[in-house]
Order: C-alpha cells, then sequence, then structure tokens
C-alpha cells in the first residue's frame, strides 16, 4: 500500500494536468507552427511558465486498488502484486493460468 499522502498528490496532479490540458496544447501547437521567431519563443515562454505540475509526464502509473508506483499492468490497471492475486481468484476476465 502506497503512503496516502503520494496517492493525494497523484490525484491532485491528475487535476492541474486536466485544468492546463488545452492551454497547453494550444501553446505548443503555436510553439510548434507559430509564423514568425518572436511568435514561437514567445508560446514557448508562455509555455515554461505554466505550473510545473501542469506537464502529464509528472504524472505516475498507479495501481488503483492500494496505489502500488512500481510494477504497473496497463492492460489490467493493477500493479503486479494485486495482477496475481486477481488472477488466481479468476476476477480478470480473460486471463488464465498457464500450464504445459
Amino acid at each position: 500500500m502506497a503512503k496516502t499522502s503520494k496517492i493525494a498528490a497523484q490525484r491532485r496532479r491528475e487535476t492541474i494536468v486536466a485544468r492546463y490540458a488545452e492551454q497547453r496544447a494550444t501553446l505548443k501547437e503555436q510553439a510548434r507552427t507559430g509564423a514568425t521567431l518572436t511568435e514561437r519563443q514567445q508560446a514557448l515562454r508562455a509555455l515554461s511558465n505554466l505550473p510545473r505540475e501542469a506537464s502529464p509526464t509528472r504524472l505516475r502509473n498507479r495501481d488503483v486498488a492500494d496505489g502500488r508506483p512500481r510494477g504497473y499492468i496497463r492492460k489490467a490497471g493493477v500493479s503486479r502484486v494485486k495482477f496475481r492475486q486477481l488472477a488466481l481468484r479468476g476476477e480478470l476476465p480473460g486471463i488464465t493460468k498457464s500450464s504445459w
């Protein structure tokens, strides 16, 4: 189980990223396709003035069940530990334990 403060910080980051997503996308597009050099520089400057937490790269995939940050399996949305428990109990549709 992850610390509740880490899980809360992740939720806070997710809301900040969502809040600034449209503005960030607009500025990135202006920085990429601005007509003049000064327009592109202004867009980059405005982009760097956004909050640091507004960048989606600051987010981390976490287990939905307990918030574990390591060993995350995207397909199931859980960590490897929880994945094994759920798979052995048969609670993950389409996942079976292999045997040969």
